[in-house]
């Protein structure tokens, strides 16, 4: 019997048998209004608008609008979207760590892959810029990075499903909503923004410029709309990591013959002294034509473009705890605490390297588009038809990587003292660490990165009105995808004799004052090649393999996966609304095929389909069939003229990330650890219930509370593996911890308390409050059963003044700790964080406005863990100042 089915079940129909009972009231047809043609300005505007959408839906739904046009209430989509009760955001999506900008989107305590993101109602392309993200950690969520804040009209976030919603975000969907030509008030709309933002650990200024032209005829019957920007921003890092976090001294290490206290201890692998510093430029922009040939049919044509380029170099000094703690003993007077070596100091052995230095330079681009054509036809008074058909892609790619890894501190001894997860590591190394002092070198990885995102779909939707009868409509319709996903490493180059060339080229040192925020003690004052230097090393002394699929070729076929996917979907939603309450019950069928193609690494030459100079592999296809209805249900009933309550009841399905299914094994020489894809994965589905009670005490007030619960079957996990890969090092296979994913039955439920109020004509303070509590089946290696991304406690406090000149808002938002992922074979967490951020505007004249925007104002050291005594990575940003003018006409 299937228990989730069932109790699914009961409550839909419990919900239908009491609305049956409910007074009912005819409905009447719907009538066209100029509410879309209403411009809504300002704080205050924006607020009441949002509250008035949210109000009115039908399901649980929580909205942003834009201030003005072109300005959200915080500079970054997702920076807005982490102030609506129940989101949480990220930073990166991969192992990339804390940065300054929020990227990634999730609901009510998950991992982000659950929350889908669309434009307008369809899907975007996902492109990432790091090279983890490109082909080994791949979800299906969508990178906020390349969707400027400009073109946003508003953002919605439904909490609740709907059959007629497209099917994929099993906590939910965020629909981010552009604007349209016949849209706007004035036959002309021109608008500009010229702006800079500084960013003081970068030390830098940059430019910040959009601009929006819109043009609608006389007889609101055409209209274009064009829209273009251009925004670039350095950023620097300054971190201490600890790469694929600590490790166990086995019983046959040979310390463990000298020491066997230390057999079971945790010991770091590598404790690095990290700075990344990166140029982010991003450029393009949004076309859309709307004709409406008669009253009855809309047509229209909207194509948008992004582009970021994302260079970057990555420099991180390393005490060698691999090469040295597993053979040689610490000095006498080491301590052991809760199976850590939290204090211990190694005696330098001539012969022996105590340090590692790897320096990454980066050629990096992300960039999406989409072309969608749509026709909204009133077929009659009581029949509408829409039609869609579009097409998205995204692409990430790194071109070219160019990197130099050196030992040092030969014979110097090392040094460490752990502090828990709360404090850096204070460490040390011994010897010469100048450039002088480098014993070898290495490189690797200057091989060509590419992840493609693809899809091409067909929409057709209708609506059938009645005008008496609780049966208000009916909505109905089909759609059709084609996606597919792929990572690509077909070429790279063959390395000559850099190091001649690299060992007297140009260096430069951190900058003074280098992790001051971050605290601890550890080396800080070192040196790098300029990434000309290591550019002119690589690029003149390595030989570049193109077109070459042979055994002497560079294609990295272990790098390459594919999946594709078609999805069948098609729906039918009765709409209700009677004397006092209102709802909506229906079902959605999906129809999922899935081809995934990727290769396993294999010893034997005979068994090899394809082979290159970075080994053999066996080529494997997996196919996979899903399908299954997913039926939802919602309800909303006046109470009282101010009092809302809703209830609504759901199943929802999200694929496995592309990756999860498609990923070749692949591993790191330093720590011997990796990842890789499970082709046999099955989709999460989740049985959601969701109640919710809405007080909306006066104009712009609301007082709410609510509570969800979500029974995940089929959840996402992490297990390790010990896999065989082929080494670029040893250039032979070798055996890694692999982490694979696996599926595991999770749940989340929990609660959520919002409180918006004005005071006065001018002022006004805003407060919500997510309770999350959720835990998975599966059991990670520290012995927990935490549910990837679930942050037991978010909260958001905020408050702002705006008269008919001056406006000012000031926000904090908090989330606390959660599981990540893993780290080489370790889960690890990201600690408890809180931003603030502040706004200014001034209205200087009616076609000049001015913004000040202050982001993580606290300067936050974002803080990673493996467990209570053993940190990860701490990472420090720096503080962001937008400035910028706005002119309108």
């Amino acid at each position: 019997m299937n228990t989730r089915k069932t109790l699914l079940s009961a409550a839909i129909v419990s919900c239908l048998a009491f609305s049956a009972h409910a007074q009912q009231a005819p409905a009447s047809a719907p009538t066209a209004t100029d509410l879309d043609t209403v411009q809504v300005t300002g704080i205050r505007g924006s607020m009441e608008k949002s509250l008035d959408t949210k109000r009115e839906a039908n399901a649980r739904l929580e909205v942003v609008t834009a201030e003005d046009v072109g300005k959200l209430p915080a500079h970054n989509v997702a920076d807005t979207l982490q102030r609506l009760p129940g989101v949480n955001i990220s930073s990166s999506s991969a192992d990339e760590g804390g940065f300054d900008e929020a990227d990634r989107v999730s609901l009510r305590g998950t991992s982000p892959s659950l929350t889908q993101t669309l434009i307008n109602g369809h899907t975007v392309a996902s492109a990432d810029w790091f090279v983890l993200s490109q082909g080994n950690n791949v979800g299906r969520s969508v990178s906020y990075s390349l969707l400027p804040s400009e073109l946003v009209s508003s953002v919605e976030v439904n909490k609740s499903s709907q059959a007629k919603l497209q099917d994929g975000g099993t906590t939910g969907t965020v629909n981010i909503v552009t604007r349209t030509p016949l849209g706007f008030a004035n036959k002309f709309t021109a608008e500009a923004s010229v702006g800079a933002v500084n960013s003081d650990q970068a030390d830098s200024t940059d430019p910040q410029l959009s601009a929006l032209f819109n043009y609608k005829s006389d007889d609101g019957r055409f209209g274009v709309l064009l829209q273009g920007f251009y925004q670039k921003r350095e950023l620097r890092r300054e971190a201490q990591e600890i790469p694929g976090g600590f490790f166990k001294i086995a019983a046959t290490d040979p310390v463990a013959a000298t020491n066997p206290d230390l057999i079971g201890v945790n010991v770091p692998g590598l404790l690095g002294s990290t700075l990344f510093e990166q140029t982010r430029e991003r450029k393009g922009g949004l076309v859309t034509l709307e004709f409406k040939p008669t009253d009855d049919l809309t047509l229209a044509l909207s194509g948008f473009s992004s582009k970021m380029e994302a260079n970057n170099y990555n420099r991180n000094f390393m005490m060698f705890g691999n090469s040295f703690a597993k053979s040689q003993a610490p000095d006498p007077g080491y301590t052991i605490k809760d199976g850590v070596l939290t204090n211990a100091t190694y005696t330098g052995r001539p012969g022996t390297d105590y340090a590692v230095y790897d320096m990454i330079y980066r050629e990096a681009t992300a960039k999406t588009n989409y072309v969608t054509f749509d026709a909204d036809w009133q077929i009659n008074d009581n029949l509408n038809s829409k039609f869609q058909v579009g097409t998205t892609k995204g692409t990430g790619s790194t071109p070219r990587q160019f990197i130099a890894e050196v030992t040092a501190a030969n014979g110097g001894g090392a040094s460490w003292s752990t502090h828990g997860n709360g404090s850096p590591i204070d460490w040390n190394v011994g010897g010469n660490i100048g450039p002088s002092g480098v014993t070898s070198f290495g490189t690797w990885g200057n091989q060509e990165v590419t992840a493609e995102d693809k899809e091409d779909w067909v929409n057709l939707d209708f609506s059938q009105y009645f005008t008496s009868g609780a049966l208000s409509s009916i909505d109905f319709g089909v759609r059709y995808a084609d996606h597919k996903r792929e990572a690509l490493s077909p070429e790279g180059a063959t390395p000559g004799n850099i190091w001649a060339a690299l060992q007297n080229g140009a260096t430069a040192n951190y900058p003074g004052g280098f992790a001051k925020d971050i605290g601890g003690t550890f080396p800080r004052n070192l040196w790098y090649f300029t990434p000309d230097a290591l550019k002119d090393a690589i690029l003149n002394n390595s030989t570049w393999l193109a077109n070459n699929d042979g055994p002497d070729g560079r294609h990295n076929y272990g790098a390459e996966w594919k999946v594709a996917e078609k999805n069948f979907g098609a729906y039918v939603q009765a709409n209700l609304s009677g004397d006092r309450w209102a709802g909506n019950f229906g079902l959605r069928y999906v129809n999922i095929k899935q081809d995934i193609d990727t290769y396993l690494a294999v010893q034997d030459a005979a068994n090899a389909d394809v082979r290159s100079l970075f080994g053999m592999w066996k080529a494997q296809a997996f196919e996979n069939k899903h399908s299954r209805v997913l039926p939802s249900a919602n309800l909303k009933f006046d109470l009282a003229e101010d009092l809302v309550f809703r209830f609504a009841a759901s199943q929802t399905q999200t694929l496995p990330d592309y990756s999860a299914l498609g990923a070749s094994s692949w591993g790191s020489d330093l720590n011997k650890t990796g990842g890789g894809g499970n082709p046999k994965l099955k989709p999460t589905v989740s049985t959601n219930l969701d109640a919710n009670l809405e007080w909306y005490f006066m104009p712009r007030g609301l007082l709410s509370a609510g509570v969800f619960s979500m029974n995940m079957k089929d959840y996402i996990a992490f297990d390790v593996q010990t896999q065989m890969l082929f080494s670029e090092l040893t250039h032979q296979l070798e055996a890694y911890q692999v982490s694979a994913p696996i599926n595991a039955d999770g749940k989340v439920s929990g609660l959520e308390l919002v409180y918006e109020q004005p005071i006065g004509e001018y002022f006004g303070v805003n407060a919500n409050y997510t309770y999350a509590d959720g835990s998975s089946s599966h059991t990670w290696a520290d012995g927990t059963n935490n549910l990837l991304g679930t942050s037991k406690n978010t909260y958001n406090v905020g408050a702002y003044f705006e008269n008919d000149t001056f406006g000012a808002r000031l926000s904090y938002t908090y989330r606390s700790e959660f599981l990540i992922s893993l780290s080489g074979a370790n889960p690890y967490y990201q600690d408890a964080f809180g931003t603030l951020s502040a706004s200014l505007s001034y209205k200087a004249t009616d076609w000049l406005s001015v913004s000040f925007d202050a982001l993580n104002l606290n300067n936050p050291t974002y803080k990673y863990y493996q467990s209570s005594a053993i940190p990860t990575s701490f990472y420090s940003n720096g503080r962001q100042y937008y400035l910028n003018f706005r002119f309108k006409y």
